[in-house]
């Protein structure tokens, strides 16, 4: 039987704009592509904290969405950047979305049989992005985003996160208790084969990764194919061992 499948929908009209830069740590300008105001450089929001390296490009095309709220000061989201003639989706919150989005289709195999989802769930002193439940017990998920690919393998992060590492000994701790633990890891491109955490951007986190796995942490890495008409969950990919 196929998977069923999982599709997440930008906000639409979504428009596409050429990326000129990042001028803060939150905000990029673009130029408008087309429409009436084609040729105006328009201020977008990037909720996405790491390097983006490679994806950063003058003049690579940007997919730009407009904010929900009419009234914030910056009236559009940057959601994906193309590099080679395919977008890379680049919006942090994406990955909890489409975790949500999967139990609710039943796309993933890994949360099925789980009756209840809650999002930002606390456990002790640790914050996690969803907690599932069910009469037999619970499962607690950190989701993260994957711009990176580097000879066929996505890799995760691509600048040191101190954050990501707390989170990685958060994990272990529960998995030490006997709690089912997991890391979801949304690929946002299609050119990535395999996973594998980035050891030559932050070996801490590398090294922690692969100390979580033999703890009993569970790596759900996912591809995900991006468009203008949003993201769409793809195959899970193989997680590669030193």
């Amino acid at each position: 039987m196929s998977r069923p499948s999982c599709h997440l929908p930008f906000p639409a009209p979504c428009r596409r704009a050429a990326f000129i830069r990042r001028i803060k740590r939150f905000t990029v300008e673009a130029t408008a592509l087309e429409g009436p105001d084609k040729g105006t450089i328009l201020a977008a929001h990037t909720n996405n904290t790491g390097s983006m390296m490679g994806l950063l490009r003058p003049g690579a095309t940007a997919l730009l969405s407009p904010a929900a709220n009419p009234n914030r000061k910056l009236k559009y989201t940057l959601e994906g950047l193309e590099l080679a003639g395919a977008m890379v989706g680049v919006n942090t919150f994406t990955p909890n979305r489409m975790l949500h989005a999967a139990w609710q289709a039943g796309a993933m195999e890994e949360m099925a049989g789980y009756s209840h989802f809650k999002k930002e769930a606390v456990i002790g002193q640790s914050r996690l992005d969803a907690h599932l439940s069910d009469g037999n017990g619970d499962l607690w998920v950190e989701c993260k985003n994957v711009t990176m690919v580097e000879d066929g393998v996505a890799r995760f992060p691509d600048a040191v996160t101190e954050r990501g590492q707390k989170h990685l000994r958060e994990l272990m701790s529960l998995a030490e208790t006997g709690v089912r633990v997991a890391l979801f890891f949304l690929v946002q491109r299609s050119d990535g084969h395999c996973f594998g955490p980035a050891d030559f951007i932050d070996p801490a986190y590398a090294r922690l990764f692969y100390e979580a796995l033999d703890a009993g942490v569970e790596a759900w890495p996912y591809e995900a194919h991006v468009d203008e008409t949003g993201i769409t969950l793809g195959e899970k990919l193989e997680v590669v061992r030193p």
